[in-house]
């Protein structure tokens, strides 16, 4: 167990997902200034209008990026690590605290089967968008979230699903589910916004 400074907000950071964030307030300047100057990471945990999540994400700054503002503000990108569930939280710092555990997955793994058709429903995805992000090999360790951390706008329902879930199998299953589901989505926008540009004739070229 261990007790590490919280950063509550209103994502949910998966596993291998890099995301940029604008610290401005003192406490949070405070947090990250720490875990810059003696390399460590910090808990993201999702907050809404309810509460504050059980399961959150250890995340590390990995690059701080331009301009550099004289009042202590930053803009950085983070990247999630490892996850953990909140054991009991703590004070005595401007910042939220936090006692943790770490959260294991369980000893499967998913079938050879359902990878490759995990990788052919992004890679599909990705044609379909005109995206050149790169498709994860087989072999990617916890490929469901190298998967899930390149989709954009994925609710954040879902998210707290895959972060919950300690079935890389059961994980997959559900990535493979939400790919096919909008590469569908996809397709069928593609295929209309083509009928309206020809105002739904065929053009015979006479």
């Amino acid at each position: 167990m261990s007790e590490i400074g919280l950063f509550p907000l209103p994502l949910v950071l998966l596993p291998t997902e890099q995301v940029p964030l604008h610290i401005f307030e003192e406490r949070y300047k405070e947090l990250i200034g720490e875990c810059m100057a003696e390399d460590r990471e910090f808990g993201l945990v999702f907050a809404d209008d309810d509460r504050v999540h059980e399961i959150g994400t250890t995340a590390a700054v990995v690059e701080v990026l331009p301009p550099a503002f004289e009042d202590g503000r930053m803009n950085i990108v983070v990247e999630g690590r490892e996850r953990f569930r909140l054991v009991r939280l703590t004070d005595g710092r401007s910042f939220q605290t936090a006692e943790t555990a770490p959260v294991e997955d369980a000893d499967e793994v998913a079938e050879p089967e359902t990878i490759e058709r995990a990788r052919e429903l992004f890679g599909r995805l990705s044609e379909l968008t005109r995206s050149d992000v790169e498709v994860p090999d087989a072999d990617t360790p916890q490929l469901s979230y190298a998967l899930a951390s390149r989709l954009s706008e994925l609710a954040n329902s879902f998210r707290l699903e895959l972060l919950e879930e300690v079935s890389e199998p059961t994980r997959l299953e559900r990535v493979c589910e939400v790919l096919e589901e909008v590469g569908v989505a996809v397709e069928r926008q593609r295929r209309a916004a083509e009928r309206a540009a020809t105002n739904g004739r065929v053009d015979l070229g006479l």
